[in-house]
């Protein structure tokens, strides 16, 4: 429960509230999960005295950002919603917010209907973040349920900021993952999505659709967002889908952006991992053509393009030609804590790279602490390691030295056999 005995005076200390650093970060990481970290150095510290003023400090600061959302002010309504960001982002704040998801909700949809540009980024990053903290259930549930017809609104709302519009589209498919509760709205949101990317198909007498790039990147993230909810789609539904769209899907490789030709090469993959689970013997008639194209993103030399776009797109694309072509996805391995999770699929890689996309840097954090994280990725609850197993697990530096070592000479073999050096011919 949050403390209030010494509200009053450290109101007159601090004045303004300062931002949320880094430092705040990994002080309330050891307060709010103290079971990851170091008893000893705590007690070193100042012991439990200190962790009550770092806690109460920390709360007072929390409090202040939700009251600053509904400041005249809209850099500082910017600034409290990008602090309540970074707090839900870097630790597990269940019990504090689930006291205070209404008024928290509230002051998200006042800013996504009444702010601009930037303010409403902010706050539909807040929202998923409020509903990865409160994890699948009633209470997310009901902030979706009010900012759901808002979401939707200003996607389909072509005078809107497009920025905001980016963020809505993000947004609005992870909330739909975590909090809705009806399958047929799942459904509806997906085909909201499709009503946008699909405006991007190529046309089957080769011309291009005249779009803007900004428009184009709204399709990319509607695309991605529709991806993610593929994920959690019933057999029958992944059915139609794939009759309908994977014929249809490699027009969108023919995009002059590489962020659009990157996220339908993943789908593609992601599409044939789904469909293959459904019947082992799956078999697409343009399986041969579609192969083609995309080998032709694994080696492109187009000197019209950006290296780093280039680079990017034939990394990604080798990927998706060996999904297509052999059923084979890439592993990779995270490491958080004591524990490792491999991410072994495109269903997998997809979900976790939506949830980083909002956590970020605080996601290793959450694959520890965050039960409903842990539940999705199929972690189990919890660990609970004491300070002894954690000092009887480290190494030193020097082995940690060679083991970077060995897996750096090891990645860059790996690397060299996928690379075609006489693709980059001429290109210096």
């Amino acid at each position: 429960m949050p403390r209030n005995k010494k509200k009053n005076n450290r109101g007159a200390q601090h004045g303004a509230v300062q931002p949320f650093s880094d430092e705040d970060a990994s002080i309330e990481t050891l307060s709010h999960c103290s079971s990851f970290s170091d008893t000893n150095s705590a007690a070193e510290e100042g012991g439990e005295a200190s962790e009550d003023v770092a806690q109460e400090d920390f709360q007072f600061k929390l409090k202040a950002f939700i009251d600053n959302t509904v400041d005249k002010s809209a850099k500082t309504r910017q600034g409290a919603l990008d602090g309540l960001r970074t707090a839900m982002a870097t630790r597990i704040l269940h019990e504090f917010i689930s006291e205070r998801r209404m008024t928290i909700t509230d002051s998200i949809e006042r800013s996504l209907k009444k702010g601009k540009g930037e303010e409403q980024r902010a706050a539909a990053s807040l929202s998923c973040l409020l509903c990865i903290q409160l994890g699948s259930g009633i209470e997310s549930e009901e902030v979706f349920k009010t900012l759901k017809p808002v979401f939707r609104n200003i996607l389909a709302d072509g005078s809107a900021n497009v920025q905001a519009r980016h963020a809505v589209a993000t947004s609005l498919g992870l909330c739909t993952l975590v909090a809705e509760d009806d399958i047929l709205d799942v459904h509806a949101t997906m085909a909201c999505f499709e009503s946008f990317f699909t405006r991007s198909y190529v046309r089957e007498d080769g011309t291009r659709p005249s779009l803007s790039p900004q428009i184009t990147q709204l399709h990319t993230h509607a695309l991605l967002s529709w991806a993610l909810l593929l994920t959690i789609c019933t057999a029958s539904q992944l059915k139609d889908i794939l009759h309908k769209h994977l014929p249809k899907l490699p027009r969108l490789l023919e995009s002059e952006d590489v962020n659009m030709r990157i996220a339908a090469g993943e789908t593609i993959a992601l599409l044939f991992e789904l469909a293959r689970d459904l019947d082992a013997e799956f078999e697409f008639e343009e399986w041969e053509t579609l192969c083609d194209k995309l080998n032709a993103l694994a080696t492109d030399c187009n000197k019209h393009r950006a290296k780093t776009d280039k680079r990017k797109q034939r990394s990604v694309f080798r990927d998706v030609l060996k999904a297509v072509e052999e059923g084979d996805f890439q592993s990779e391995t995270i490491r958080f804590g004591t524990e490792r999770m491999c991410i072994d699929s495109w269903v997998r890689k997809r979900t976790y790279d939506a949830f980083r996309e909002f956590v970020g840097s605080g996601m290793n954090y959450h694959l520890q602490a965050n039960e409903f994280i842990r539940d999705v990725f199929e972690l189990g609850p919890p660990l609970l390691v004491d300070s002894a197993t954690l000092k009887a697990m480290k190494i030193s530096r020097f082995e940690r030295h060679l083991y970077n070592s060995a897996a750096f000479k090891a990645r860059t073999k790996a690397r060299n056999k996928f690379r075609d050096k006489r693709v980059d011919v001429g290109e210096f």
